[in-house]
């Protein structure tokens, strides 16, 4: 990386601490964008720094300097006390950013107190990055957790090339500016010398929001400078790795799996949501959707089975305790109803799948019902067509998920506050002939599979370092390429 290192700075690190009794279990996270970052700290070393989900102390320091050992790249934890914990994370990133950036303004809570935490826990964030940026190195920041940090960084006179991805989505002026401190999450994220968003709708609204609030700066769709420095803005859709779902897929134990949740709907199509609790994914409206089918078309009866898998989350925060409660008194509800001798219309698990049930979860699933409200990506749509190994599954998506500029090919697209247009969406999946469902599958996998994870971090990266030219490329000429190699996929 041109005599430089990667310096990755995230909410969280590859690992996750958790206390148990007097001491502390060490885990490695899973996901896509571990995989892919992972790959290349690897490769070329460097350091990724994030929270460790706990309170930092002496005997924590160590547990996760024993962990950076393991790697070669370092583990950098910054501590967050309790009173961070709830001001920065839980205040202001999920009480104020969360839902304004979704479109649920409503939802917001602009306390004050919230904005000077996050502040605050975004320089120290900057201060730890300072401390082991060298001349040279390339630092990635990711989400709206750190919209500050490069300015931070620059009012130290770092000149090192700095990235940011935003994995939400961006909101309109018209929802922006309700924002206290527009201005300052705009010039913060204007420090970066490329800005990454998931869709072109994200960049035109970031773009309309700069020309709205920032008169004195210059501004064009895929570049704009304000004081003094030029900003690239550019869209970089995040995906899966596509290979690894598959091949999981196709493992006689993940077949022994599906076999046997098939097993338990026998004679029925199975229709799977898989969301993590939030009031974004549209988890209620989806089941008001699902009863307004039963209602109106007893025929469908004891054909098809909902599995509604709901991931907890935040549930020390009152909203999400409430909306959980009313999830399962609707679920309650519509079962109490519809229930019949050997068929339950829904089939609830409130708890996170571990990966080789859930990829058996998606490959037995007929339909996937995936629809949320507003969402940056959503990787669940690309995840169930990755293990569709029998290319006999139907998705039917929220046209407000950013997966649906790439996977519009082969979905039923589908308003997820319009019940009518979801349940008649979801007939259609019912009915729809085995050699159409094949034709949708095999679109929708060869999408995915010409543009997964890798691709989108090597775009990233490459873009980043284009932005300081005279630095040797990072990586080889096809996109992808090295990452699948050093995750030894290729």
């Amino acid at each position: 990386m041109s005599n430089g290192k990667l310096l990755v700075i995230s909410n969280r690190l590859p690992i996750t601490v958790e206390k148990v009794g007097d001491s502390y279990k060490v885990n490695a996270s899973s996901g896509g964008l571990v995989t892919a970052l992972d790959s290349v700290l690897r490769k070329h070393g460097g350091i990724w720094m994030g929270w460790a989900g706990a309170e930092t102390n002496e005997e924590l320091a160590n547990v996760i300097e024993l962990a950076s050992r393991e790697h070669p790249y370092r583990l950098e934890a910054v501590p967050l006390t309790e009173q961070d914990v709830a001001n920065f994370y839980q205040g202001f990133s999920n009480e104020i950013v969360w839902p304004l950036f979704h479109d649920l303004q409503s939802r917001c809570n602009f306390n004050p107190e919230y904005w000077s935490s996050y502040r605050t826990v975004n320089e120290r964030f900057a201060n730890r990055a300072a401390q082991f940026a060298k001349p040279g190195d390339l630092i990635w920041i990711h989400d709206y957790h750190f919209t500050l940090v490069a300015k931070y960084l620059r009012d130290r006179h770092l000149t090192n090339p700095i990235g940011f991805f935003q994995h939400i989505p961006f909101p309109p002026p018209d929802i922006f500016e309700k924002l206290p401190w527009r201005k300052q999450i705009l010039e913060g994220m204007l420090s970066h010398d490329i800005v990454g968003f998931q869709t072109e709708r994200d960049r035109r609204n970031f773009v309309a929001c700069v020309r709205a609030l920032l008169p004195e700066a210059r501004v064009a769709e895929e570049a704009t400078t304000y004081a003094g420095r030029t900003s690239r803005l550019s869209v970089f859709p995040i995906s899966i790795d596509f290979h690894e779902f598959a091949h999981l897929a196709a493992q006689p134990q993940t077949e022994r799996l599906t076999a046997t949740i098939r097993e338990e709907q026998a004679g029925r199509q199975i229709v799977l949501g898989v969301d993590r609790l939030d009031y974004t994914k549209g988890i209620i409206e989806r089941l008001l959707a699902y009863r307004h089918l039963l209602n109106h078309h007893p025929e469908i009866h004891r054909r098809i089975t909902l599995v509604q898998v709901v991931v907890p989350s935040r549930a020390d925060i009152p909203k999400y305790r409430e909306m959980k409660e009313e999830v399962e008194r609707l679920i309650s509800e519509i079962n109490g109803k519809f229930s019949d001798a050997g068929w339950i219309p829904i089939v609830y698990l409130y708890r996170s799948l571990p990966r080789e049930e859930l990829v058996a979860h998606y490959r037995a699933a007929d339909i996937a019902l995936v629809t949320p409200l507003k969402d940056g990506m959503n990787l669940v749509a690309k995840e169930y067509c990755a293990a569709q190994v029998d290319h006999n599954g139907v998705l039917i998506l929220s046209e407000f998920a950013g997966a649906a500029c790439e996977l519009n090919c082969g979905a039923l697209m589908v308003n997820p506050n319009d019940q009518e247009a979801v349940a008649d969406a979801l007939l259609t999946a019912v009915r729809m002939p085995i050699g159409d469902r094949k034709q949708r599958m095999q679109g929708l996998r060869n999408a995915l599979r010409d543009n997964d994870v890798y691709d989108w971090a090597e775009m990233f990266l490459e873009a980043g370092q284009e932005t300081h030219p005279g630095k040797r490329r990072l990586f080889g000429a096809e996109p992808g390429d090295f990452f699948r190699t050093a995750a030894g996929v290729m």
